[in-house]
């Protein structure tokens, strides 16, 4: 597992430390120290409350509206790099911070006067949750490239969980030492005075660190907390992946429990049948898919080189096929599929989801690690975390050396806004919008759409689970996304015109499926139908001329 958001987020909560010991912050202190001295004991935590949670909202209010935007994260996370690399060449010489300083210099006298205005002087944890918050904005001059950095820092990062832990870090290192400012009072101010003294060499050692994170962030370089902290007279640098699986599980269950078996299976595919008994002395991952899903689509190539790799160790694959649509339930369709697919670990048709409610599964995917001993002891669902998956199998197999790497895209193919999964047939159906001139068989026309909306032109037939073209027909989906799938089938071979914004799809928006631009649908699978260049609203309209094409659920990616 590679550790490197370890490192940003203990990065973050040192350049909180700093902007307590700079010296611009000394003209604020005494405003917290008064601010302190009214109310009951609660005001300190109210304080420090209304600062934390101001800047948390601030910070990644930002964040989200930058994504909002659609900018490629790719891009983003490269401009950012750059950014975080200034500012730690700033932060190394301007040592004297003049320009901030400066700023901060001119709204001390203002502050002064907001912080003393009676409203955030009352008694009571509601006034001292204003008083905090202001405190947060006044501050903020005084940060400079401190706090600028840490915002860079939480613009590139993965996901809004560390995100969060980002800003957390950064806040708690300011909130900390300010609640002791408040709880010590004028004592602890004398105590900075070592600190004060050195916070040029502080600031300017922060700023080399941000300088080497910015750089090794740009080149693709990564830090691992094993690599980082291993004895120097080691002679050769292990990937934390292999460091950390001699040691433990990776995010192992609390509480292992016997695997249950494999029941009601209907059908086996490339294997004898196999039960949880004859596998123990096997690592087992139980795979719970269903070939038609984008989700599980996209962990097969993980799954099929751990398998390749690793069954002569003795781990054995074993994705047990729950099928989401009817026509799932067709071994020949399913056989198929994993043809297509090149899976060649064994498949259990759980036709009648008994081995799923055996497991107590509630996802699609979800996979399950068995130990020798036949105990389930890490599970994982949906996308993401292969590299801890892979981690936990080689420890489970006392699998050493280094990992080969994976071929297979990794990536959980979200972005924030983005249009979510949509189901056509009227049991699950949503973001239904039209004007019909019959019930739900008949002729439909199209209304202006909202985002994330979609519609029915011409004669269409809604069912339980899809919706069936009459005759000529046409479906549109206002979607915000990079790319677009949708389920489809058809008892034979159809032609589907596909349409962006109102214009046959081009060489640079069609997915994959798509030759000129027209899908042959003559199989019941996932279809792609766009791949943007980036998350973009765009408009996809579908036409086809003859009944028979069956749609199903649409799917989105970035």
């Amino acid at each position: 597992m590679i550790m490197y958001n370890f490192v940003e987020i203990l990065l973050a909560f040192s350049e909180g430390i700093a902007v307590v010991v700079s010296p611009c912050i000394l003209p604020i202190l005494p405003l917290i120290l008064a601010g302190s001295l009214q109310g009951g004991r609660t005001r300190p935590y109210g304080i420090v409350t209304g600062f934390v949670t101001v800047f948390m909202i601030a910070t990644l209010l930002v964040r989200q509206i930058t994504y909002s935007l659609g900018i490629d994260p790719s891009t983003l996370r490269q401009v950012s790099f750059i950014i975080l690399a200034l500012l730690g060449l700033v932060m190394i010489f301007d040592t004297k911070s003049s320009i901030f300083s400066a700023l901060m210099n001119r709204i001390s006298d203002k502050s002064n006067e907001w912080l003393n205005n009676p409203v955030f002087n009352k008694a009571g944890f509601i006034s001292a949750f204003l008083y905090g918050s202001l405190i947060a904005l006044v501050w903020t001059p005084c940060a400079g490239p401190l706090l600028a950095a840490v915002l860079v820092q939480v613009q590139i990062t993965n996901t809004s969980a560390n995100a969060v832990l980002t800003v957390l870090a950064f806040v708690t290192g300011v909130a900390v030492p300010m609640l002791a400012t408040i709880l010590f009072g004028q004592a602890l101010i004398q105590k900075q005075a070592f600190l004060l003294k050195h916070s040029t060499l502080l600031k300017r050692s922060l700023g080399v660190i941000i300088l080497l994170v910015a750089l090794s962030g740009y080149f693709g370089i990564t830090f691992s907390i094993p690599t980082i902290f291993q004895n120097t007279a080691s002679t050769k640098t292990i990937n934390s992946v292999n460091t950390m699986k001699k040691e433990t599980l990776i995010n192992g269950l609390a509480s292992p429990y016997a695997a249950p078996d494999f029941k009601g299976i209907t059908k086996w595919l490339n294997s004898e049948p196999l039960s949880i008994k004859d596998l123990k002395g096997k690592v087992v991952l139980v795979d719970f898919w269903t070939y038609s899903c984008i989700n599980c689509i996209r962990t097969l190539p993980h799954l099929k080189d751990w398998y390749a790799k690793y069954k002569d160790a003795g781990l054995v694959v074993v994705g047990v096929h729950a099928p989401e649509f009817l026509f799932e339930h067709d071994p020949k369709n399913v056989s198929d599929a994993i043809a297509n697919d090149g899976v060649t670990y064994p498949v259990a048709l759980d036709n009648n989801f008994a081995t799923w409610h055996n497991y107590n599964n509630n996802y699609w995917p979800a996979h399950y690690l068995i130990n020798r001993e036949g105990q389930v002891v890490y599970t994982h669902f949906g996308e993401g975390e292969y590299d801890i998956t892979e981690d936990n199998i080689r420890f489970l197999l006392s699998v050493k050396g280094e990992v080969s790497p994976n071929p297979a895209e990794n990536a959980e193919e979200t972005a924030p806004g983005q249009t979510p999964e949509t189901y056509l047939g009227y049991e699950r159906g949503d973001r239904f919008v039209t004007e019909k001139t019959a019930s739900e068989t008949g002729k439909y026309n199209f209304p202006n759409l909202p985002t994330h909306n979609w519609a029915l032109s011409g004669n269409w037939k809604r069912n339980l689970e899809y919706i069936s073209s009459e005759a000529a027909a046409a479906l549109q989906f206002h979607f915000r996304a990079g790319k677009v799938f949708l389920v489809m089938g058809s008892a034979s071979p159809i032609e589907v015109s596909v349409l962006l914004n109102g214009k046959p799809i081009d060489k640079l928006s069609r997915g994959k499926d798509v030759k000129g631009d027209v899908v042959l649908v003559q199989e019941h699978k996932l279809y792609e139908l766009v791949r943007l260049p980036k998350t973009e609203d765009a408009l996809l309209e579908i036409r086809v001329s003859k009944p028979g094409l069956e749609c199903y659920a649409f799917t989105f990616g970035s």
